[in-house]
């Protein structure tokens, strides 16, 4: 199956479901009270768009996104890596680590909110949090694939530890790494997201929470249908990062059947 015929089966997918939805809307079959119509859903994202205030909104909640992203990230990768080389220090941290991994998310936000304040970085601090543990444990599992023969070999050439890290290690773990990062932006935008519904005056979850408290259906799923896409955004820009940073791979055409 060429991705011609893909595409076209995904559209006739969407169709479908959207069209029927519309149908079942349209006989009475659906209730508008919990499932508004995908046309009221499109117009209220087209009002939304359309307002200039909406953009501020998007750009805080992207704001917090990239920074619990890319701390949560480079925290993770860093404990991920060191951890997988140190087997001593992971076997002490691993009961440590398995604790902190058990809390359930939603309990710090309210802990975050009383150290930092409704402000910007508790936001940052539920991302980070999300974001985190799935880097950590796929670049320490990166970390300890690596193929013997191949370490041994760089060490047997003189490899440094550094050398060891730069061109052994981290190519090893990118696989592992890349895949994590794909996973969690979703939990970095949920992070920031669930902070911004839990107590905040601007964001998208400000807005998906004004609309819950006004029993406004329509504008619950324009902001779900907003961030859907926001996510699909960014992960589109990783796919692109991950074919440019992982070129030796062999793709699925190359593989044997």
């Amino acid at each position: 199956m060429n991705v011609m015929t893909e595409r076209l089966i995904q559209i006739a997918l969407l169709v479908v479901i959207i069209g029927g939805w519309q149908l079942g809307v349209a006989a009475g079959v659906i209730d508008v009270f919990f499932f508004p119509a995908p046309v009221d859903i499109f117009d209220q994202v087209v009002t939304w768009v359309a307002d200039v205030d909406f953009y501020s909104h998007v750009a805080i909640t992207l704001t917090e996104t990239v920074l619990g992203y890319l701390v949560g990230t480079a925290l993770g990768v860093a404990a991920g890596v060191w951890l997988g080389l140190s087997r001593s220090a992971a076997r002490i941290l691993d009961p440590f680590i398995k604790g902190l991994n058990a809390i359930p998310r939603v309990v710090l936000a309210p802990i975050f909110v009383l150290w930092l304040g409704l402000g910007l970085w508790s936001k940052v601090a539920l991302a980070v949090t999300l974001v985190f543990f799935v880097t950590f444990f796929n670049a320490m599992q990166g970390v300890r694939e690596v193929n013997p023969v191949v370490l041994s070999n760089a060490r047997i050439l003189g490899g440094s530890r550094s050398d060891l890290l730069r061109h052994v290690y981290f190519p090893a773990a990118a696989s592992w790494i890349l895949s994590s990062l794909r996973t969690s932006v979703g939990f970095a935008v949920v992070g920031a997201i669930i902070g911004e519904y839990l107590g905040s005056s601007a964001g998208l979850g400000y807005l998906i929470a004004q609309a819950e408290g006004n029993f406004d259906a329509v504008g619950v799923f324009a902001g779900i249908l907003i961030l859907a896409i926001f996510v699909l955004i960014i992960d589109s820009i990783l796919d692109i990062a991950e074919k440019r940073l992982i070129k030796w791979r062999t793709s699925a055409t190359e593989r044997p059947a």
